[in-house]
């Protein structure tokens, strides 16, 4: 298991912990809303940052990789 999947799954364990945590928190209170978007774009932070790293990759094997 490679660098980055360990790092994936700690941010999935982590968010599905605090999702749960929310869950369990009284959802009547206003600054539950603040956490939601807050988490939110961490998360499209992250995915962002995945894609980045998986499309460096890609271009870089793509200009690695002999056609002759």
């Amino acid at each position: 298991m490679t660098a980055a999947e360990v790092q994936i799954r700690m941010l999935v364990a982590w968010t599905m912990t605090r999702v749960r945590a929310l869950h369990d928190e009284d959802s009547e209170r206003g600054d539950g809303i603040l956490v939601w978007v807050v988490m939110t774009a961490i998360l499209v932070a992250a995915a962002i940052a995945i894609v980045a790293i998986i499309v460096n990759k890609a271009t870089q094997k793509a200009n690695d990789t002999n056609t002759q």
